[in-house]
């Protein structure tokens, strides 16, 4: 990352990208890490101008006569039929930004993802985390969503639960030598452009296949009348306050000590029902039921334990905020609301089987992100992935983001519920058809660390060829608005340097003081192209090689939850570098 003069590093958006850009830029690829089968092809992504090379180089020929134009075309000194189709002119103003929410769910529970395995020597489990998120840059991804409480214990330094098994292979025992993986998760993340969301599972409190004892610090153990055995898992009762106390004093700890992008939780509320000898087993909650009905309690048990989950999902929505208003809150619910929602849709019935009103949530606004799990493939007729994301959307009254969760660990895999990889195509380029939808969220990241049915190669050269920024979320009230840059440029021998600053302003009445950018975005035009560079905000200079061609350069800046700046645009002469002075300076103008 940058923080040092001359130092950065850089994710492109490469709106087009040849073999000439990738050598001058440094890339294995147009844009992206190393890849298993490079194209052959030269241009890699969406074309905005003709095919060739950067710099705009000249396409006449002869030494005595350069050509000339002549209906659009150039010929050659002898005017005979040698016809080169003129060249679209490239935009004046620079391209808008590609927003596109591309999130993977890293789960540790079981050591599904990551760490592979329990017990593994620090260096190991960095090193396997390193390779995790450098495979999600490759990808063009933009979000890991990293699983950080799987059952009552945790992934990070806490005072309030024990370590993680999956981790060390004890419960309570913490790594030697000593390291925090949710820290370093987060550090590694944000230098590779990626956001971080916490996941959090609110009310497991122990997996089946469990191998290490509880550790003495596990609730399990210090407060065994608020833990239920169910279905041979071990379950925090969603009924008792002080369960939904201890929740949330979990989240809003995380929030306040690491600097995460996002909350989120998944589909385990009450626990999916298992069945003896046909019939239903009911959570074993009559103790809190009691309670409440004792207390004065006038709802009826299933709709207590629906509002149980409603008030556990309201207070996260505002601790998280109160605590940083930048902090994004999401929820990953079970699909289908309920059966006959639409009417073609026929399932589970989240509403009554795990009490998770999940539409009232979404229609009451307690949520900055959305993602139903749409498992299920487009050609089910009553599990359909258009028609549950269309319903959905319908529902999605506050325009919050609807980032629908896809089972790509399904592609070619076995079972009713398998699919090819051109399914997983059709669910993306769906919800890109969707109006209402803004990305997706993909279960789970060990299908991108095996390259599972060759899905890699095919998402880097199809919908995932360019990169895109995670859509702004413009609704979070008090957090800062983005800085207005004020930057220069400096000529010398190789190119130009971009300096990255801003001007202090002063809060208004009616708004917080700007903060320091998040994220700069550099906009080059070319001959041929805009090249868009997005950089930390923490870069202070970034250089242009003058081999790239640039003639000007568009300099916005980002706010924490992606808010873009008025933009600033400065020329690029060719002037070259003076003596004394250090360099040619030119101001910009919005």
């Amino acid at each position: 990352m940058a923080g040092k003069a001359g130092v950065w590093s850089a994710r492109l958006i490469i709106v087009r990208c040849s073999v000439a850009l990738v050598g001058l830029l440094g890339l294995g690829a147009c844009g992206g890490g190393p890849i298993a089968n490079p194209p052959a092809p030269e241009i890699v992504g969406q074309r905005t101008a003709d095919s060739g090379s950067v710099g705009g180089g000249s396409t006449a020929s002869g030494s005595t006569n350069r050509g000339s134009t002549a209906r659009g075309g150039v010929t050659d000194s002898t005017n005979r039929a040698r016809t080169v189709p003129a060249r679209p002119a490239v935009p004046v103003e620079p391209p808008p930004l590609a927003r596109e929410f591309r999130g993977v769910w890293v789960a540790t529970v079981g050591n599904m993802d990551w760490p592979s395995k329990r017990g593994l020597t620090t260096e190991q489990a960095q090193a396997e985390l390193i390779t995790l998120l450098d495979r999600a840059a490759a990808l063009k991804l933009n979000a890991v969503i990293f699983q950080v409480r799987p059952a009552a214990d945790a992934l990070y330094a806490s005072s309030i639960e024990p370590w993680s098994e999956y981790l060390t292979g004890t419960q309570g025992e913490k790594p030697d030598p000593y390291w925090d993986p949710l820290a370093f998760v987060v550090k590694e993340a944000h230098a590779r452009g990626l956001e971080l969301h916490a996941w959090f599972n609110p009310y497991r409190a122990r997996f089946t296949g469990s191998k290490s004892p509880l550790s003495r610090t596990h609730i399990a153990r210090t407060n065994p009348s608020l833990v239920k055995t169910y279905g041979g898992y071990l379950w925090m009762d969603p009924g008792e306050p002080a369960v939904r106390a201890r929740t949330l004093r979990v989240v809003l700890d995380v929030v306040k000590r690491y600097d995460i992008d996002g909350v989120h939780i998944d589909d385990y509320f009450y626990p999916y029902p298992v069945a003896r000898r046909g019939q239903r087993v009911d959570f074993p909650d009559t103790r809190s039921w009691q309670k409440y009905r004792t207390g004065g309690g006038k709802l009826t048990r299933d709709d207590w334990r629906r509002e149980n989950v409603n008030m556990l999902v309201q207070e996260l929505h505002e601790g998280v905020h109160k605590t940083k208003p930048w902090v994004r809150f999401g929820v990953s619910p079970f699909g289908i609301w309920r059966p006959g929602y639409p009417e073609s849709v026929r399932g589970l019935d989240a509403y009554q089987a795990l009490y998770a009103d999940a539409r009232k949530w979404l229609r009451e606004g307690w949520l900055d992100y959305f993602t139903p799990q749409l498992y299920w493939a487009t050609t089910r007729p009553q599990q359909s992935y258009p028609v549950l994301l269309d319903w959905w959307a319908s529902e999605n009254v506050h325009q919050r983001h609807l980032w629908p969760g896809n089972f790509t660990s399904q592609v070619a895999g076995r079972g009713s519920g398998a699919f090819p990889l051109s399914e997983l195509l059709e669910q993306i380029r769906i919800t890109r058809l969707n109006p209402g939808a803004s990305g997706n969220v993909h279960f789970s990241m060990r299908s991108f660390l095996t390259n599972q049915a060759g899905m890699n190669d095919t998402l880097m050269f199809g919908p995932y060829a360019q990169l895109a920024l995670p859509p702004a979320s413009p609704w979070l009230a008090g957090v800062p608005k983005p800085v207005l840059p004020t930057p220069g440029v400096t000529a010398n021998a190789t190119g130009w340097q971009v300096q990255l600053v801003t001007t202090p302003a002063q809060a208004t009445a009616s708004s917080a003081p700007p903060s320091a950018p998040w994220q700069w975005v550099l906009r080059l035009r070319t001959d041929t192209a805009w090249v868009t560079m997005i950089v930390p905000g923490s870069t202070t200079r970034v250089p242009v090689p003058r081999a790239l061609g640039a003639r000007a350069v568009t300099v916005t800046a980002l706010n924490r939850v992606g808010v873009e700046s008025p933009a600033v645009t400065l020329p690029l002469t060719t002037r070259s570098t003076g003596s004394g002075a250090g360099g040619s300076e030119f101001s910009g103008h919005q």
